[in-house]
């Protein structure tokens, strides 16, 4: 007797900043991966860029999903306020979006992202770019190639079952 073939379940992989990397495994198994850009507007009020991200996100859930699992880049430390402020509203967002639809959501470690796909702990922005071009993929920042490692990270350790 064959076993029935299992569809593979839409993953979403995030970096999360004002110029976010997303990459995402559709329900066909296809990857596909780029930015958005989250950055306000001169005459946006303080909340519009979670609200536009939000809407984003319902709008790649719609086109793509529907989205079974989320994963995200889990920054311990920043190098400035601004980017823990941001970073912090956009984690908000994700969560309470996430809660909402029942999608279950989680970080992992920046190190363990750059070691699974480096080989090193510490690997740079260029390294991160790097190894997503050795994976076929031509991520246009490092924000791309860190979206495109997770998902990766996500796909082959099983989120980190395996």
């Amino acid at each position: 007797m064959t076993q029935p073939t299992q569809t593979p379940r839409c993953i979403l992989a995030l970096d999360l900043g004002t110029t976010t990397g997303w990459a995402i495994r559709g329900f066909d198994g296809l990857i596909t991966s780029g930015t958005a850009s989250f950055k306000p507007g001169r005459y946006d009020g303080g909340g519009m860029r979670y609200l536009r991200f939000t809407n984003w996100l319902t709008e790649l859930d719609r086109r793509s999903g529907p989205i079974a699992t989320i994963w995200f880049e889990e920054v311990r430390r920043h190098a400035g306020t601004d980017a823990a402020h941001v970073y912090g509203g956009l984690l908000a967002s994700l969560t309470s979006w996430g809660e909402l639809r029942g999608i279950p959501y989680a970080g992992v470690p920046v190190g363990t992202i750059k070691r699974h796909a480096t080989g090193k702990g510490n690997a740079n922005k260029d390294a991160m770019i790097a190894a997503a071009q050795a994976r076929g993929f031509n991520p246009a920042d490092d924000n791309e190639a860190d979206a495109i490692a997770i998902l990766h990270w996500a796909i082959e350790t099983r989120g980190g079952v395996a």
